[in-house]
């Protein structure tokens, strides 16, 4: 059931964004999102199962029905903090049903315990996992939301980096790219995101690159941009990361790598977890399942 988008607007500022705050201790922010995600319904016939790929923690999302040939892994954001398989349950399953397959959802190490490289090593594992199994390189899609976004940017360019088939599509929604949080929309939005707040992000960019601030994967904004799969971006035009999204499709574009761009006007940072309850989440999730289903079934 969709509720009015200023309802949603009040509830992700009243309740999701002080979990992000750095004032609180680390494990209740964590435990706080899980109660949020959890306390949202899934769509019908949601299916959930536990595992693992590589080692690494997984939960697998499926939508009703039958499976197409592709796969999707999804790296959740949450500033390299935060976050979980639970606290994006909603997103997931709206994902899964849109682009008709099983979604993967890594649990990679956090930091501060776990610093950079530790989640795009957990990352690389999973990959390799699906890999292994059996799945095509082209079949698989890699997609995430904030740092889960600038996550599989890092994937995708350590695969380059190590001579690696690519994967057939990357969807990024919201994507964390530049950790020195110095683009202008920082300040420019910072009355209008109704998630983030400006003064959080660098401590968090410290804790979880911590010595390596100079590595290629935390730079993706620096990278080589041709030759990439298709990549399909989603933000708001409300956030303080609209930027980072803005700067990557326009570099990409101009490297001829293929994009589509939804920049949904009125929205905040990651919407798309209101999945569910917030049409709009609904409407950006179908257009990004349907591309990457296009991209990865052919």
């Amino acid at each position: 059931m969709h509720l009015p988008t200023a309802v949603n607007r009040f509830a992700t500022r009243a309740l999701v964004a002080p979990l992000l705050s750095p004032t609180l201790p680390v494990g209740l922010r964590r435990r706080g999102l899980d109660l949020v995600g959890a306390s949202i319904p899934l769509p019908r016939g949601t299916r959930r199962a536990h595992g693992e790929l590589g080692g690494v923690p997984t939960e697998v999302v499926a939508p009703a029905g039958a499976f197409g040939p592709h796969r999707v892994i999804y790296l959740h954001g949450g500033g390299y903090l935060v976050g979980s398989a639970v606290s994006h349950r909603p997103l997931v399953a709206g994902l899964a049903r849109a682009t008709g397959t099983p979604v993967h959802v890594p649990a990679y190490r956090l930091a501060p315990e776990h610093p950079f490289p530790a989640a795009l090593d957990d990352a690389l594992a999973v990959w390799h996992a699906l890999r292994a199994a059996g799945h095509p390189a082209e079949r698989i899609a890699v997609a995430g939301d904030s740092a889960g976004g600038g996550l599989a940017m890092a994937l995708l360019l350590r695969l380059r980096a190590d001579g690696e088939e690519l994967p057939g599509a990357l969807g990024l929604i919201s994507p964390w790219l530049d950790l020195t949080c110095t683009a202008d929309a920082m300040s420019r939005n910072a009355p209008t995101d109704a998630m983030l707040d400006p003064g959080w992000l660098p401590s968090a960019a410290s804790d979880y690159a911590g010595r390596h601030t100079g590595a290629p994967e935390l730079r993706p904004l620096d990278a080589d941009l041709a030759g990439l799969p298709p990549l399909h971006v989603v933000a708001g035009a409300d956030e303080i990361l609209v930027d980072d999204s803005d700067t990557l499709v326009e570099r990409a574009r101009a490297a001829g790598t293929p994009v589509g761009y939804s920049r949904v006007d009125g929205m905040w940072h990651a919407f798309p977890v209101l999945a569910g309850l917030l049409a709009e989440a609904d409407e950006a999730l179908r257009t990004l399942g349907l591309a990457l289903r296009a991209d990865c079934s052919r």
